[in-house]
């Protein structure tokens, strides 16, 4: 028995130890001339932060919606936004004009929450395990949350252009579009046909509309 208050003082001090030589690290701000790996970039050098990696200014302009989707998405991801590197989240502007679309994606780091903040957004998404669709029109103010992982997507639901922000769990939550990883690439049209069960006039006029081959 008197081993124990000997024992119960040696944990303290090791406890103590630890703890006071463990580092504290408040940021990591990107360092976005090396590359970026699963745990995102390296770090900076202390001594080069500067307050500007903490602040970016590219949501206030409209993205240029004059596409095939009459839509754009500002992102301010670690790649933009340096000062997010490690923190566990991000941020993006959406901009859908009349008749726009952010068609069915993913991301595959991150969770998503849409803040519509003009027009109306028709949002949705597609659960992985019965494939059940959760979708509604959101007004001004209406916010949407879009677990990780699943595919989603958000349309222009008015007459006018609409504008949301999304914030992400993510500093770099990544993207694949449906449609895009289908059609735009190299993938030969007869494996696409197989696993669509499109026909092959389908598949062609879609690769051709994204600009895909094979």
């Amino acid at each position: 028995m008197e081993m124990m208050p000997t024992i119960f003082f040696f944990f303290l001090q090791l406890l103590f130890f630890s703890s006071s030589n463990a580092a504290v690290q408040d940021f990591c701000v990107g360092d976005l001339t090396g590359p970026e790996g699963p745990a995102g970039y390296s770090c900076k050098k202390p001594a080069i932060v500067t307050v500007d990696d903490f602040v970016f200014s590219g949501l206030g302009k409209a993205g240029n919606t004059s596409n095939i989707i009459r839509a754009a998405v500002t992102p301010a991801f670690s790649a933009q936004f340096p000062g997010l590197n490690g923190l566990g989240l991000s941020i993006a502007r959406l901009d859908l004009a009349v008749e726009g679309v952010i068609p069915l994606h993913t991301h595959p780091g991150g969770s998503e929450l849409l803040v519509v903040v003009q027009g109306t957004i028709c949002a949705g998404f597609i659960s992985s395990s019965a494939n059940t669709v959760y979708f509604k029109t959101l007004k001004k103010g209406d916010i949407m949350v879009f677990p990780q992982g699943l595919l989603h997507f958000q349309i222009n639901g008015g007459g006018i252009p609409a504008i949301g922000f999304v914030s992400f769990s993510s500093p770099s939550p990544g993207l694949q579009i449906t449609a895009f990883a289908l059609f735009a690439n190299n993938l030969p049209s007869e494996l696409v046909e197989k696993t669509t069960f499109l026909d092959d006039a389908q598949v062609k006029k879609l690769k051709a509309v994204l600009g895909g081959t094979g």
